[in-house]
C-alpha cells in the first residue's frame, strides 16, 4: 500500500517541481486601442496612382520601397547609397549578427558536448610516490593517453529550454531594432533631401527678389540721376537690396549644414559630397497615405515588435532564474587508453573509462537565487511599461503626422490664394509707380509682400514633404510595393 501511495505521490511532486520553476506563460498586455485614428482621413490613393494597403501580417512582413511613391530617382539613389553605406545601420547590423550568435550558443546547449584529448608527458615521481625506500633511484618514464568524453545536461526543470528561448527572443529584438534603424534610416534621408530642395526652392525665390531688387535700384538710380524722385526713395531701394542679400546668405548657410547632414546619412565624407540643385517644384508629387486601422501599427512598427520581443526573452529569463533554485543533473563519460606509447594507447588492454552522473543542489545561498527571480520578475515589469509607452508613442506620433498632413494642405490652399493674389497686387503696383500714380513705398510694399507670401508657399511645400514622410516613417513604412532585398544578408 505504502509503494502505491509513493508511486501515485511521486509524479504530482516531480509536476510540482517542474511547476514551480518553469517560466510562466507570456501574457500579451492589454492594451486600449482605439478604433479609428482622431486625425484620419480617408485618403487611399499614392500619387502614382496605386493604393497603399493596410497592414495585414506581422512586423516580419517586408516593407515596401514607399519612397518610389514620391517619383523622385535621386531619391532613389540616395536611399540605397545610404543603405549600403550607413555606419549606423552597419552597427545595427553587427548587433544582430552577434544576437544570432548568442542564441547559436544557448542552442548548443540541449546538445551533448563532445571532445577530444590526447596527451603525452614524461615524469619522473619521487622514491616515496613510487612506493620505494627513500633515496632510492626512480627511472624516469613516458605516458601517453587518448580518451574522448562527452557530457550532458539533463534539462530537468527548464532551464535549458528557458535561456534558448530568451537568447532567440533577444535575436528577434535585434533584428526589429535593425528593421527601425533601416527605417528610420530611409526617412530621414528623404526627409533631409526634401530639405535641401525646398532651400534650393526658397533660394530661387529669394534670388528672384535680389535680382528684381537691383533692376529697382538700377531704375532709382537713373531716375534720382534725372531728378524725378528724392534720395529716400533711392537709399530705400539700396537698403532693401541689401536686406534680400543678406537673407540669401543665411539660406546658403543653412542649405550648406543640411547637405553635410546628408553627407553624414550617405555615409560619405562632406567634403566629398555635393547636392545638385534641385528646387522643390510647386507641383511635387507627395503620396497620400492612409493610416489604415489602429491596431495594424502595432504590426507595422519595427521598434513596437522590438519592445514585444523584449518582454518575452524577460519572460523567459524568470524560467532561467526559477531554475537555479532546482537541481541540476549533468551526465559524464569518458574512455580512452593510457599506455607507455603511443601504440600501446589503443591496445584493448589499455583501456579505461569512467560514466557518472552529478546532482547539484544549492542549499544555502544566502538568498542569491532568490533575488535574482525577484530582478527577473522586476525586468519584465519593466520592459512591459516599456512597450506600453512605445506604443502610446506611436499613437501619438501617427496622430501628430496625421494632422500635420491635413492642416498644412488646408494652408496650402489659401497660400496659394494668397501667392495669386500678391502676384496681381504687385503687378499692378508696378504699373502704378511707372505711370507716377503712386509711391515707390506702395511698389515696395507690394514686392515685399510677393517675396514673403511666394517664400511662406515654398516653406510650405517643404514642410508637407517633411510631414508625408515623417508620417510613413510613424506608420512603419510602406507594405503594398514589391519587398526590397534585405540589406542584412549580404552584411
Amino acid at each position: 500500500m505504502n509503494s502505491m501511495i509513493a508511486r501515485g505521490i511521486a509524479p504530482l511532486l516531480a509536476a510540482l517541481l517542474l511547476s514551480a520553476c518553469a517560466a510562466p506563460a507570456f501574457k500579451q498586455p492589454v492594451l486600449d486601442t482605439p478604433v479609428a485614428f482622431k486625425e484620419a482621413e480617408p485618403v487611399l490613393t499614392a500619387a502614382d496612382g496605386s493604393r497603399w494597403a493596410p497592414a495585414r501580417q506581422a512586423e516580419q512582413q517586408p516593407r515596401g520601397e514607399w519612397w518610389l511613391a514620391f517619383q523622385d530617382p535621386r531619391l532613389t539613389e540616395l536611399v540605397d547609397e545610404a543603405t549600403r553605406n550607413n555606419a549606423s545601420l552597419a552597427v545595427a547590423a553587427a548587433r544582430v549578427k552577434q544576437a544570432r550568435a548568442i542564441a547559436g550558443i544557448a542552442q548548443a546547449d540541449r546538445m551533448p558536448q563532445v571532445g577530444l584529448g590526447v596527451q603525452a608527458q614524461r615524469a619522473r615521481p619521487s622514491a616515496l610516490d613510487a612506493g620505494l625506500p627513500q633515496g632510492s633511484p626512480v627511472a624516469p618514464q613516458n605516458s601517453y593517453s587518448a580518451s574522448l568524453s562527452a557530457s550532458y545536461e539533463v534539462d530537468l526543470f527548464g532551464r535549458v529550454s528557458a535561456s534558448v528561448e530568451a537568447a532567440r527572443q533577444d535575436a528577434g529584438a535585434s533584428e526589429a531594432s535593425y528593421r527601425s534603424v533601416l527605417l528610420s534610416l530611409q526617412a530621414d534621408v528623404a526627409q533631409q533631401w526634401f530639405r535641401l530642395r525646398a532651400l534650393d526652392a526658397e533660394l530661387a525665390t529669394v534670388d528672384s527678389a535680389v535680382r528684381l531688387r537691383e533692376e529697382s535700384v538700377r531704375v532709382n538710380q537713373r531716375r534720382f540721376d534725372l531728378g524725378d524722385i528724392g534720395e529716400f526713395d533711392l537709399t530705400r531701394a539700396k537698403t532693401e537690396l541689401s536686406a534680400t542679400r543678406a537673407e540669401a546668405i543665411g539660406l546658403q548657410r543653412q542649405r550648406a549644414t543640411a547637405e553635410h547632414a546628408l553627407a553624414v546619412l550617405l555615409g560619405r565624407p562632406a567634403a566629398r559630397f555635393t547636392a545638385s540643385n534641385s528646387p522643390l517644384p510647386e507641383s511635387v508629387a507627395l503620396p497620400a497615405i492612409p493610416a489604415g486601422l489602429p491596431s495594424s501599427l502595432l504590426e507595422r512598427r519595427p521598434d513596437i515588435a522590438a519592445a514585444q520581443r523584449a518582454m518575452e526573452a524577460a519572460n523567459a529569463r524568470i524560467g532561467v532564474a526559477r531554475a537555479a533554485m532546482f537541481p541540476a543533473l549533468n551526465i559524464n563519460a569518458v574512455g580512452g587508453g593510457v599506455g607507455g606509447s603511443m601504440a600501446d594507447v589503443f591496445n584493448w588492454s589499455s583501456r579505461s573509462w569512467v560514466l557518472g552522473a552529478l546532482l547539484s543542489l544549492p542549499i544555502i545561498d544566502g538568498g542569491r537565487n532568490k533575488a535574482n527571480v525577484t530582478r527577473s520578475e522586476a525586468a519584465l515589469e519593466e520592459s512591459v511599461a516599456a512597450y506600453r509607452e512605445r506604443v502610446l508613442a506611436a499613437f501619438a506620433e501617427v496622430e501628430d503626422n496625421l494632422a500635420g498632413v491635413r492642416i498644412l494642405a488646408e494652408q496650402g490652399v489659401e497660400v496659394d490664394d494668397a501667392v495669386r493674389s500678391a502676384r496681381r497686387s504687385a503687378e499692378l503696383a508696378r504699373k502704378l509707380y511707372d505711370a507716377g500714380r503712386s509711391s515707390y513705398l506702395d511698389l515696395l510694399d507690394a514686392q515685399r509682400n510677393l517675396a514673403s507670401v511666394e517664400r511662406s508657399a515654398v516653406q510650405l511645400r517643404g514642410n508637407q514633404a517633411l510631414t508625408t514622410v515623417a508620417l510613413i516613417r510613424a506608420l512603419g513604412g510602406g507594405w503594398d510595393a514589391p519587398a526590397a532585398s534585405e540589406p542584412l544578408a549580404a552584411r
